[in-house]
């Protein structure tokens, strides 16, 4: 979701501190990047630059990079990477862009992830509708199982050289580290890290309790703050939520890595690059014991 830019600094400082990458979101403005790169000139090489696949979001794209060579990597982000216009827009920009790291995606099979790598890409976003706050699976009926998604993307991509981020689908430490033994190279969180002093969206008090929003960026929240409205042609697809509010986002970060650490002891990885060769799945119809699921 949108973080407000002085949000963002305080936000992405912190990721950095414990090597956490950040896409930033297409709407921040030149002006408010070059703001932070002056401010935060140590952070750049921990960001990437997203873009649509529009005209102007093409040349503001080139004015960014342009303006900041210091950020090498590039995030070509749209909910459905399956079309030509995609395809060539990935090729139109590692044209331009020879040297820089390019994210492309959302895909969910391999012979996609094929296709963008081939086309110039390096790292493929992998997941249509797992998100907390996607509706894309209620609204269109298009999705793929994320975990299956994982699996099937990461072997294609590592059979061409290329990487995998698992985009969407997390809600505890356990199911990160599920994504990194299925074969992700990376794990993208929206949900997880919102709520938070750090985060983007309304602080909300209410009979005594702390609420932030959290919105899709697909959502009609988002649409209408950066677009207008939601077009005629098209459904809003993803919800707007109250969250309760989390406190500072370190205590989640550590809990994240912990259980990570955790996971890679129990199945005897040495290194995270190993648990894909560590881990086993099982199909089950209940993983946690639930007696105590309502005591906090």
């Amino acid at each position: 979701m949108a973080v407000s830019l002085k949000d963002f600094i305080s936000f992405s400082l912190f990721l950095i501190a414990f090597s956490l990458f950040t896409a930033v979101h297409k709407h921040y403005s030149l002006e408010q990047w070059k703001e932070f790169a002056s401010q935060n000139p140590d952070c750049l090489k921990h960001l990437a630059a997203s873009s649509g696949t529009g005209s102007s979001d093409f040349e503001q794209l080139e004015q960014i990079l342009e303006a900041i060579p210091q950020v090498k990597y590039i995030c070509l982000d749209v909910a459905n990477g399956y079309s030509e216009h995609f395809v060539e827009f990935v090729k139109d920009v590692r044209k331009r862009f020879p040297e820089h790291t390019i994210m492309a995606g959302n895909v969910v099979t391999g012979e996609m992830v094929e296709e963008l790598i081939l086309s110039g890409a390096d790292i493929i976003k992998v997941g249509i509708g797992p998100g907390s706050v996607c509706t894309t699976r209620k609204k269109t009926g298009v999705g793929y199982p994320q975990l299956s998604a994982v699996m099937e993307c990461a072997d294609a991509a590592h059979g061409l050289k290329g990487h995998i981020i698992s985009d969407g689908g997390c809600s505890c430490p356990g199911d990160v580290a599920k994504a990194f033994g299925a074969g992700a190279d990376f794990v993208m969180l929206g949900g997880m890290l919102a709520g938070h002093s750090e985060s983007g969206g309304e602080l909300i008090e209410r009979d005594g309790k702390k609420y932030k929003l959290f919105y899709g960026m697909s959502s009609e929240t988002a649409m209408k703050k950066y677009a207008g409205g939601v077009a005629e042609y098209r459904a809003s697809e993803g919800k707007t939520v109250e969250m309760p509010f989390k406190g500072d986002v370190e205590h989640t970060i550590r809990d994240i890595l912990g259980g990570i650490r955790s996971t890679c002891t129990y199945v005897g990885a040495a290194k995270l690059k190993e648990l894909s060769r560590r881990t086993t799945f099982i199909c089950v119809t209940q993983q946690v014991n639930p007696v105590f699921s309502d005591v906090s």
